[in-house]
Parts: C-alpha cells; sequence; structure tokens
C-alpha cells in the first residue's frame, strides 16, 4: 500500500522538530527507515508544503532520494489527496511519529484487506487506545474529494476530524489496542516530548524496536 507522510517545517509549538535527531537519526529520517522495514508498505511519499518555509525540507529529502510531494501549507486534505493520485486507499502517517511501529502498520493493513474494500477510514484513533505518535489511519482517497467543500479551515488541516464528527455518514472501523504495550507518548510536539523519547530511545536499537511488549 503507499504511505503518505504528513510533515512540514513551520510547527507552531516546536519549528523544525523533524529535523531535530533520536540517536543521531532525524525525526523525519526515523519515521522513513521504519516504515521502510514494513513487509506491506509498497510505496512512501512525503506529503509537504510548496511554501518557503519547506524548501529545506524538500532539499533534504530529495538529496535522500524520498519520494515528495508539494502542496498547499494549510489545506492538507488537498495536499494528500493529490499526494495519493492513482490509488484508491492510502495510509496516513503523521510528521511526529518517529517511533511509528511497522508492526502495527502491517497489522493494519491486514485488518483491512479482511474488511475487503468496505471501510472508508480504519482507524486506530476513533477512540485512541493506542498511545500518540503510532496514528494510523487507512483512508479511501475519494471521500477526500466528495466532503473537501464542506470541511472548515479547521478540518482541512486536520483532514480527518470531519468525519469522525460526522461518523454517522461514513464506513469508519476502529481498531483497539489488545496487547500490552508501553504506555507513553511517542509524538514530538514539544522540546520536552523529544527529550523524553531521546532519553528512552538510549540502547535501543529502533530498527528492531516495537510498542509491543512481550
Amino acid at each position: 500500500m503507499l504511505v503518505v507522510v504528513q510533515a512540514r517545517s513551520d510547527s507552531n509549538r516546536f519549528p523544525e522538530k523533524i529535523f531535530k535527531k533520536i540517536n543521531n537519526i532525524s525525526i523525519i529520517e526515523l519515521i522513513l527507515k521504519r516504515l521502510s522495514i514494513s513487509k506491506k508498505i509498497k510505496k512512501i511519499i512525503v506529503a509537504t508544503s510548496n511554501n518557503s518555509t519547506d524548501d529545506k525540507l524538500t532539499k533534504y529529502l530529495l538529496k535522500k532520494k524520498i519520494n515528495i510531494f508539494r502542496g498547499k501549507l494549510d489545506d492538507v486534505v488537498d495536499r494528500l489527496y493529490k499526494a495519493s493520485r492513482g490509488k484508491k486507499y492510502f495510509i496516513r502517517i503523521n510528521g511526529d511519529s518517529p517511533l511509528i511501529d511497522p508492526k502495527l502498520v502491517d497489522k493494519m493493513i491486514d485488518i483491512f484487506k479482511k474488511e475487503k474494500f468496505l471501510v472508508d477510514i480504519l482507524t486506530n484513533t476513533n477512540p485512541r487506545t493506542f498511545p500518540k505518535g503510532q496514528s494510523i489511519e487507512i483512508v479511501r482517497r475519494k471521500i477526500l474529494k466528495d466532503n473537501h467543500p464542506f470541511m472548515s479551515s479547521f478540518d482541512k488541516e486536520h483532514v480527518t476530524s470531519f468525519f469522525y464528527k460526522n461518523q454517522k455518514r461514513f464506513k469508519i472501523k476502529n481498531i483497539k489496542n489488545k496487547n500490552k504495550i508501553y504506555k507513553i507518548k511517542f509524538a514530538v510536539d514539544t522540546k520536552q516530548d523529544l527529550n523524553k523519547l531521546i532519553r528512552f530511545s538510549k540502547n535501543r536499537d529502533l530498527k528492531k524496536f516495537t510498542i509491543f511488549k512481550k
């Protein structure tokens, strides 16, 4: 499946956090490295903005030969719709999730296939039972275009909020956690979050790390 990683440089709370490093690897590169471990993902695209604030990110990704799409800064719905051109579904991953678990991604893909393409969104965030930073959404691309005219500015920036607010109108399946997992925040929103993950990741092999405990 196609994964679209939603990323930009101008975070209000923590500017350029995607370039900060954990175990000497930048957050954006760590996300991509961990996703590449997945056995089910066919392609990864980073969807960023066409604003000048993301020129540095674009150059960084192109240098590393990463697939990239640039679109509207504040209309992320439009950006992801165009980035996923040619696909009926795509997996949405946020650029604040350096320790996203490829095993969890693969489990979600397996569940999605069992649904036989009958869902609009397969999610593990509605309600959330997995830690922040482990959010995975498999989205039917067509619903973005069909519902774009009815979305607020907030919805266009947060992509799936419109569908969760109006979930009776859509086929949404939520996956709940039934396993013993680490109960910490895996998302990086602030410098404090970053420092906690740096301490957590010390002496861990991040290529093998999974949130699931044995």
